[in-house]
């Protein structure tokens, strides 16, 4: 082994999410072709059975590890002293906890990649909403294929927002052709003064935001909001925003956007207030880059909601 730091691919997702289609296809890829062997590691049986030529030109061998409890780190040795690989590419098995995929000291996990289903992903999100957060929460990028027919695509795209912000989300269509930008019709008028806001839409428009800052620029906004004042903030500037379930009880999250206030010395942490604000996108160092930005209108006091905590369905 020599010290050198060995690569990892993981790919994970439900049974039948088409896993195998998308590593069979990216094995053939010019960009990933290597010279090395590739260690393949299948940690569930699906229908879809990898070709002895596709593995034979692509240099790839395949070892299978049928229980959770066999993925650990002695296993693992044992497998890369057999084979010598150049990288591990992983099959993973989209039941077994994220917890478990723990690698020896010198293997470096350079991408995780989540495969989904599209006809099947309400009944996991609305089902298994943990198991899938659990996930899709390291995943640089997630796949939504079998999009064919599907009009609900961009409350897909929110979804997994609230799961993962992050994260690149691709649609493909049977072919494994990129959809075109969805469009959905928003639960508020974007064209109004001022866009008022309510506990079911707040989450709408804060993912929104993020996919499309454009839409929303110097629009004016009105809310309930939750102030949050880091102490390491500027003192003219402070968090509105609220907090949302994303997968379950024990995963709450603040949805807000810094906001600029000449008066924000007089804003308490941790309490309710109804804010009106001007929308714009310039840069914030704690965004790294470009980021939506509120320029505080209008401010007052407001009692907490009944539900102070809101949903994400």
């Amino acid at each position: 082994m020599g010290g050198v730091m060995k690569p990892v691919f993981v790919i994970n997702g439900f049974l039948e999410s088409g896993k195998t289609e998308f590593i069979k296809f990216t094995l053939q890829q010019d960009y990933f072709r290597t010279k090395g062997v590739t260690l393949l590691l299948l940690c569930e049986e699906g229908e879809n059975e990898y070709d002895e030529d596709l593995l034979k030109r692509t240099n790839t061998v395949v070892e299978r590890i049928e229980k959770k409890e066999d993925f650990i780190g002695s296993k693992l040795i044992e497998l890369e002293k057999k084979h010598k690989p150049e990288r591990i590419l992983i099959e993973y098995n989209g039941m077994w906890p994220m917890a478990n995929l723990k690698f020896p000291w010198h293997w470096k996990l350079n991408q995780q990649i989540t495969i989904i289903n599209a006809a099947t992903w309400p009944m996991f999100y609305n089902n298994m909403r943990s198991m899938i957060g659990d996930m899709v929460r390291k995943s640089e990028l997630i796949i939504f294929n079998r999009c064919d027919g599907i009009k609900e695509l961009a409350s897909y795209k929110r979804n997994m927002r609230a799961l993962n912000r992050d994260a690149e989300i691709i649609f493909e269509d049977k072919n494994g052709e990129v959809t075109a930008t969805m469009e959905e019709e928003l639960p508020f008028d974007v064209s109004a003064d001022t866009i008022e806001l309510t506990d079911k839409t707040y989450g709408i428009w804060f993912f929104d935001m993020l996919d499309t800052p454009d839409r929303y620029e110097n629009k004016t906004v009105k809310f309930l909001a939750h102030v949050a004042k880091p102490k390491e903030f500027h003192p003219g500037c402070f968090v509105p925003g609220r907090h949302a379930m994303t997968c379950c009880a024990e995963d709450i999250a603040f949805l807000g956007f810094v906001a600029k206030y000449g008066n924000a010395q007089k804003i308490d942490d941790g309490k309710w207030y109804n804010v009106t604000a001007t929308v714009k996108h310039e840069f914030w160092a704690d965004y790294k880059g470009v980021g939506p930005v509120l320029y505080i209108a209008d401010i007052t006091s407001a009692d907490a909601p009944a539900e102070e905590i809101i949903n994400l369905v």
